[in-house]
């Protein structure tokens, strides 16, 4: 029997989001977001939700346009400063010893050492609440060739995502596989 346990800012998984913009002096910055996904297939949509008072959030408005950054596991402690460092008073990227990298498609930097990233133009924004909804529409992908398997796709166990459990405020690695999707479910 299941139990209640009340309205929570709760799914699984919960991506781990490196947003990347230039700030109005043209300053490359990242911060953390977990509370986004994939939000239209046609065209090619990412939502991120960021709070007003987030550094980024402005970036986004003033340059229409951000990264979206997916971080190895690797670098979990450097994804985990960009969301408790604001951007106004640090330069998080020089501070963790990562690589900013201008996009030629977008106003907005994506993470060299990061194996792929989003490059999205700002389509609309929402305000829900506390936090405000910003849809990119994915103008490219950036992908090391290292994550990328035979049919050029990124292979999440090559790239090793981070996931994140909102309520406990734990961050975890990729499982195992089990099946494969739009397949598997023929079997019944």
């Amino acid at each position: 029997m299941k139990r209640s346990i009340g309205a929570k800012t709760l799914v699984y998984p919960t991506p781990v989001f490196v947003v990347g913009t230039y700030d109005k002096d043209g300053k490359p910055n990242v911060m953390t977001a977990a509370w986004g996904g994939i939000c239209c297939s046609k065209p090619p949509c990412v939502a991120v939700s960021l709070r007003k008072t987030r550094y980024s959030f402005d970036n986004i408005i003033a340059r229409k346009a951000f990264t979206i950054n997916i971080a190895p596991e690797k670098y979990v402690k450097e994804s985990d400063y960009f969301g408790i460092v604001s951007g106004r008073n640090k330069d998080k990227l020089a501070a963790a010893g990562l690589t900013p990298v201008k996009s030629d498609l977008v106003d907005a930097p994506f993470i060299e050492e990061f194996p792929f990233a989003l490059e999205c133009r700002l389509l609309d924004r929402i305000e829900i609440g506390v936090h405000i909804q910003f849809i990119g529409e994915i103008v490219d992908i950036k992908a090391d060739e290292a994550v990328l398997n035979d049919n050029g796709i990124p292979d999440i166990e090559s790239a090793k995502p981070i996931l994140y459990a909102p309520e406990i405020n734990a961050y975890y690695g990729v499982g195992k596989f089990l099946g494969k999707a739009f397949s598997i479910g023929k079997e019944i």
